[in-house]
């Protein structure tokens, strides 16, 4: 998943109280100021402490040292997202996923502990909660993406009962596994929203692993496996769809695409889908377990800002990753428009490039690095199972290893739940990773 947010950036915000106006220069007012920010001019600010704030950050700490660096961010806990799709099935546990924000900070740069409310790029400066002003001379901004369970009637108060859950949010994992242990027999429902989505693969690993958790304990003849998707395709890249078509049909799982989740009936535990081929029409469907990926977009302090499309994504190149109206701001991660799969995988390739276009941008020299749109999706379809997806803007396979990766294995696997978090929380927040473009390449070149 900073896909990563993921996932470039925790999902889970907490709730922000701003003071009424005329209350700013209260003593509390005061004393937030001067906890919130050291100071009011950085050379380099970033936007967020998901994986591309973090891993920036600790990039750029290098570039100008770290007094001159910040990070905004309110969240106390950096999660590892990705992880999450295990949580849900049961293979891994939530704390593992999890680490004080204060850990992975770089040490000496500026956290702010606060939340950006307004971005102000034509006087180079932020506002944050209580009215406190942050300039800079380069912005990063790496908020991540925002989840929205309440556009679905009946959630998120839904959560409150049984046989629900959702591998997106840190409160909602645990619920997952639990509907899955508890499973008797009907309907489990998977779903996937109208909207974009952080980590696109990950609304079905769950649906593969529950197939594989129900055949273990004895369960899959009495359960009716439903993939119910607002998409007209398994996956984009059609290399991987056609091995996951195979997955679907060797393992009787259902797939009824164009049907978009609008509602959650928990106390009678109902779903109410849309069909999105014929708007306005309804289905109900009973379920015994459900999974709910929400609706997303972007955060919304990012909605009809300047920095953003009119979309509400922040507007960058998509190669460079440079603004295209503010040379001297720059994005990365799920709260851009970059028209590539929002994965933590996404986050560490724009990483590399990101940084190579920051070097040039302050030696006034033009950005010459190109990112290619690499993402990874490891499509996790059982518990020693995944079909390794890497792909690039063009959705054509841009592949690590000289192997079929549309094919299942227990490595990549291994690769996925064991040595991608090490590689996450040790390189890429360190700022030393930058995606496994040069292995791939050196590969293509036949070195090893």
């Amino acid at each position: 998943m900073s896909a990563i947010g993921a996932v470039s950036c925790s999902c889970l915000r907490p709730g922000v109280w701003l003071l009424k106006p005329g209350m700013q220069m209260s003593s509390f007012g005061l004393h937030t100021a001067a906890r919130c920010a050291a100071k009011d001019y950085y050379e380099v600010l970033v936007l967020g402490g998901g994986a591309g704030g973090i891993a920036m950050s600790a990039r750029m700490k290098r570039k100008v040292g770290a007094a001159n660096v910040a990070v905004v961010e309110p969240s106390k806990t950096h999660y590892y997202q990705p992880l999450w799709t295990l949580v849900g099935g049961g293979a891994k546990q939530l704390a593992a996923s999890a680490r004080p924000m204060g850990s992975v900070m770089p040490k000496g740069v500026e956290w702010i502990k606060s939340q950006v409310t307004a971005l102000d790029p034509d006087k180079n400066c932020v506002w944050l909660e209580n009215d406190i002003k942050v300039s800079y001379k380069y912005l990063i901004i790496a908020l991540g993406i925002s989840l929205h369970y309440e556009k679905i009637k009946g959630l998120p108060e839904g959560f409150n009962h049984p046989k629900i859950g959702s591998n997106y949010s840190a409160q909602t994992v645990e619920k997952t596994w639990k509907a899955l242990q508890d499973f008797k027999e009907g309907n489990a429902i998977f779903t996937f929203p109208n909207t974009p989505v952080k980590c696109a693969g990950a609304p079905q690993k769950i649906m593969y692993l529950s197939d594989a958790y129900l055949r273990k304990t004895g369960k899959r003849s009495k359960a009716n496996i439903m993939f119910n998707t607002s998409l007209g395709v398994i996956f984009g890249v059609k290399k991987y769809a056609d091995a996951l078509h195979e997955v679907i049909k060797e393992r009787s799982l259902a797939v009824n695409y164009k049907r978009n989740l609008i509602e959650v009936r928990a106390d009678k535990q109902e779903a109410v889908f849309e069909n999105l081929d014929k708007p306005g029409v309804t289905e109900v469907h009973q379920y015994e377990m459900l999974h709910v990926t929400p609706p997303m977009g972007p955060p919304a302090v990012l909605i009809n800002s300047p920095v953003s499309d009119e979309s509400g994504w922040v507007d960058i190149d998509k190669e460079t990753l440079q603004h295209k109206k503010y040379p001297n701001v720059f994005g990365i991660g799920d709260c851009t428009n970059l028209p590539t799969s929002k994965t933590a995988a996404a986050v560490a390739a724009q990483s590399g490039v990101l940084d190579k276009t920051i070097s040039l941008v302050m030696k006034n020299e033009l950005p010459v690095k190109k990112y290619d749109g690499y993402t990874s999706c490891p499509l996790v379809t059982g518990y020693n199972k995944v079909i390794l997806a890497e792909f690039d803007y063009n959705a054509q396979p841009l592949e690590t290893f000289p192997i079929d990766q549309s094919k299942e294995r227990a490595t990549m696997y291994h690769m996925k739940a064991d040595m991608m978090p090490l590689l996450y929380w040790n390189a890429l927040l360190k700022g030393y990773w930058g995606g496994p473009a040069p292995v791939r390449k050196l590969m293509h070149l036949g070195l090893k």
